[in-house]
């Protein structure tokens, strides 16, 4: 009784706000048609109220008809929204476009328009009717509600499930929809049109008074949820709000008025079987641009730090969008916008979003090769009309991007024109001599670098293009980075104080790297991260501790992996020592798909890598063909030496019948690439699994190379690609440096360095002590996991210490008992650096022992049902699926 007190609670205090924002408020049900999913009342008032010339046509107002054409047009309207998605159909096709009955045309929402010229459209958009409903009576079976669903003209558009975190967590709310909010009736097999996909609720969001979660499909147990959170201090989750729930931010910025009927006609994007809802951070950063473009005018830049994971993409696509129609005083702000990608992807789905967001064609064009061979010129020539007829969105490339700059300067016809130039993070090879303006921003490591066939990415061109000229008043620039440089900070940052001089500037927004691996949208690379040296310490304690004993040292020996018994100095021997590692730590991952790189100091190194680890893999494939793996090796330009070969060395001869190396390097045929200065920025394949480093790392180059491999990835038969699935070994960087290289994107950065095998079983004596679990339940899960029994029994095995560990840290809580509650918070973390320490040193001492693997199995499940909550979470597909064991 007291959680149905609660949520009455929370349903109240949201509809209160809303109501007094503008919203509609219906306390019940009352008038909601069940079977059509409708609120016909806000219907046919709506149409009344803007069309009702077109709804004459229909319903004749009055006469002894009208309740069956209002019937009859309701019908109609039912019959579209229930269109496939792919066909036109749904509620988003029909708030943007209309529908039309015969002989009338509707429309059934309105944006608010970028300018006031047209009256009529101005007061359409005023007359939109947004209504909260509470407990709806979703199901045509029977009378199950749902907390509350929010209408736009009578159409729902998203629901809500409440749960407060007194009695329940978001976990319950989202669990509520799997089981229970079904497109489908489980018993009796009845459409529930209101939890279609796309033909009513475009969004479900389950919420708590800690967080929100979002779904945009409901199918039962695979119903997929994001979290829909502010991040707090860098991580993820909510902050604190000391006047009541930290989701207030939802019922009042994102339910805003004119935010909702934004984020429905301007955001929202259908991609083929999915629909495309932005994450809170895409919105808010979009948002806050165009706000800060609007009230600042052209002339400033923006820096946008936004990890891997954020979804740049369709971030880019929204504020490029948003930017090219932006109007103050009825007057454009940008008479173009120029988009800096070398991403394909980028273009083509900026094209895709702009075709639904937009009505207008011909909107974005792309400077390259085939657009300036179809309009019969050069690319300078194309660029140059393009600016000059006020093209909205030009994308160009990194290399035209500096012609661009040039043209606006130079040419007499964009005298006062003003332009948005948005850079997203990319990256081109540099040939030639690097120019004097990029050479006075880089640093002698980048510059070196680059003069080995390195990169020079876009940072590198705004850094120039800023230093080299003040500020431009008919310029803004907006860059997206997830690493941005200390250059780029001080050009593109700003002060949060600007008259304190020790104020350091900052990025305009931010997603870190740190909330990206929480929310896990990518993986935590440190997690596997291990320095050759701490591995080689280990082995040598290990065959120590056997001499101490008296031990067979031939049986110490075993212990110890093959790829860890010599001290490689020598290209041959690391090589060696890769082929091993990989055999043994990694060929098996992803189902056997998985992949590595190996970072070679120099171009003559990588080649020496190719030769040798191709000798190595030889050698051993003739003995057992299971090592007959394939390599490729990417460099630029030529390489002499002649110790390997009396002519010049090429990525083509060393890769023969090889065109495109990531594309081939994608297929099946190759498991392991050789770099120099390439492919360690910008390089997205999600099967890389390990690399291998044999190249001084330092600040944002460590991170962006390292962080080639937190792509998360998931295999046709649902496994997925997790954190331990991550492998770096690098012989050359101390793990200390590499730690305080991602310090700035990830505050809790962490490497493990132990050195003593024994810690594990230390952890786990503790872990024992606690009283959370019995030896019989480990061992029951053990079984039914080596048996592979499913989600069901292993539920029901884990659910005893998931709940055991739930009640005791509420009680905790309910008593205010500071001891206890940081005793189980204790015991949280313990149970994660068993399973990292575990995992780092398995991979160096084969423990042989049962006791502790079914430990490992066991706890590695009870590390994800007892994180971040005061509560216990259910064990899901989805929660099982991301487990393994080593």
């Amino acid at each position: 009784m007291m959680a149905i007190y609660n949520e009455i609670e929370f349903e109240s205090e949201i509809c209160q706000h809303l109501e007094s924002a503008g919203w509609l408020y219906s306390p019940t049900d009352a008038g909601y048609d069940a079977e059509r999913a409708l609120f016909p009342e806000d219907v046919i008032g709506w149409l009344a109220d803007t069309q009702p010339d077109e709804l004459a046509k229909i319903v004749k107002a009055g006469s002894p008809q009208e309740a069956q054409q209002t019937e009859l047009l309701l019908n109609r309207l039912v019959k579209v929204l229930d269109t496939p998605l792919s066909n036109g159909g749904g509620s988003l096709a029909v708030l943007r476009n209309g529908f039309q009955s015969a002989p009338a045309r509707f429309q059934m929402s309105e944006p608010k328009p970028e300018n006031t010229k047209n009256p009529a459209t101005v007061d359409r958009h005023d007359q939109v009717r947004l209504r909260v409903m509470r407990q709806v009576h979703f199901s045509t079976a029977d009378r199950r509600s749902i907390d509350l669903v929010f209408f736009v003209n009578g159409i729902p558009v998203a629901t809500a499930e409440l749960k407060t975190d007194f009695t329940q967590s978001v976990a319950d709310a989202m669990e509520q929809y799997r089981k229970d909010r079904l497109p489908k009736d489980k018993g009796t097999g009845r459409v529930q049109p209101l939890l279609g996909f796309g033909n009513r609720a475009l969004v479900h969001f389950a919420v708590s008074n800690d967080q929100v979660w979002m779904t945009t499909r409901l199918q039962g147990d695979d119903t997929f949820f994001l979290p829909f959170n502010m991040g707090h201090d860098g991580a993820a989750g909510n902050p604190p709000n000391p006047n009541g729930s930290a989701t207030i931010y939802l019922w009042e910025r994102v339910l805003e008025r004119e935010a909702w009927l934004n984020i429905l006609h301007r955001f929202v994007l259908v991609d083929g079987d999915r629909i495309v809802f932005p994450r809170f951070h895409q919105w808010e950063v979009v948002t806050q641009l165009v706000a800060a473009a609007a009230s600042e005018g052209p002339g400033h830049r923006y820096l946008i730090q936004h990890s891997a994971g954020s979804g740049k993409t369709n971030s880019i696509s929204w504020t490029a969008h948003r930017l090219a129609r932006l109007q103050v005083d009825d007057a454009p702000v940008f008479d173009s916008v120029i988009v800096v990608t070398d991403r394909n992807v980028l273009d083509s789905q900026l094209q895709a979003a702009i075709r639904q967001l937009d009505k207008g064609t011909g909107f974005v064009g792309a400077i390259d090769a085939d657009a300036a061979r179809r309009a019969g010129g050069s690319k300078s020539g194309l660029l140059a009309k393009m600016l000059t007829d006020g093209k909205r969105i030009i994308v160009v490339t990194i290399q035209t991007f500096p012609f661009a700059m040039a043209e606006i300067r130079a040419n007499s016809g964009l005298k006062g024109k003003r332009f948005a130039v948005i850079a997203d993070e990319a990256h081109s090879s540099q040939s030639g001599q690097v120019a004097a303006k990029l050479k006075a921003v880089l640093t002698a490591e980048e510059l070196k670098a680059v003069e080995d066939g390195g990169q020079i990415d876009i940072e590198t061109h705004l850094a120039a293009e800023a230093s080299e000229r003040a500020a431009s008043e008919n310029i803004s620039y907006f860059a997206f980075t997830a690493t941005p440089k200390g250059k780029t900070l001080d050009l593109f940052g700003r002060k949060p104080d600007p008259d304190d001089p020790d104020s350091k500037p900052q990025a305009f927004h931010v997603y870190s790297m740190q909330q990206a691996i929480e929310e896990e949208f990518i993986l935590d690379v440190l997690h596997g991260y291990h320095s050759y040296r701490s591995v080689f310490t280990i082995a040598g304690k290990v065959e120590g501790a056997a001499q101490a004993t008296e031990v067979d040292q031939s049986e110490a020996t075993k212990q110890v992996m093959r790829w860890v018994r010599i001290n490689p100095q020598t290209i041959a021997q690391k090589a060696a020592v890769i082929v091993e590692h990989f055999h043994e730590n990694v060929a098996h991952v992803l189902e056997g798909n998985a992949k590595a790189m190996v970072v070679s100091d120099s171009r003559k190194a990588a080649v020496r890598y190719k030769f040798e680890i191709d000798r190595y893999l030889a050698t051993r494939a003739a003995k057992d063909p299971r090592y007959a793996y394939r390599t490729l090796v990417a460099f630029s330009g030529s390489v002499t030496d002649p110790e390997y070969g009396p002519d010049d060395f090429t990525e083509a001869n060393l890769n023969p019948g090889v065109g495109d190396l990531a594309a081939t390097f994608n297929g099946d045929a190759y498991k392991v690439m050789i770099v120099a200065n390439k492919f360690q920025t910008g390089f997205d394949q999600q099967l890389l699994c390990a690399m291998y480093v044999d190249r001084q790392l330092s600040g944002v180059t460590a991170v962006q190379t390292l962080s080639r491999l937190n792509r998360t990835h998931r295999r046709p038969s649902g496994l997925r690609k997790t954190k331990n699935d991550v492998f770096v070994l690098d012989f050359v960087n101390e793990p200390e440096e590499i730690r305080a290289a991602f310090e700035p994107y990830y505050k809790t950065a962490f490497l493990e360095t132990s050195t003593d095998p024994n810690l594990v079983y230390d952890i786990a004596t503790k872990l024992d002590q606690a009283a959370i679990f019995t030896d019989a339940e480990v061992d029951q899960v053990a079984e039914l996991w080596v048996t592979g029994k499913g989600n069901n029994a292993l539920s029901a095995a884990m659910a005893p210490a998931a709940k055991r560990f739930g009640e005791r840290y509420r009680s905790a809580t309910l008593d205010d008992d500071t001891a206890a509650r940081d005793e189980l918070d204790m015991f949280r973390k313990d149970v994660g650096t068993f399973v990292r320490v575990y995992d780092f040193m398995s991979q160096i001492v084969d423990y042989g022992d049962a006791h502790l693997e079914k430990r490992v199995i066991f706890l590695r499940m009870l590390e994800r049902l007892i994180k971040n909550t005061e509560r216990t979470v259910p064990i899901v597909a989805t929660t099982l699926g991301a487990l393994r064991t080593s």
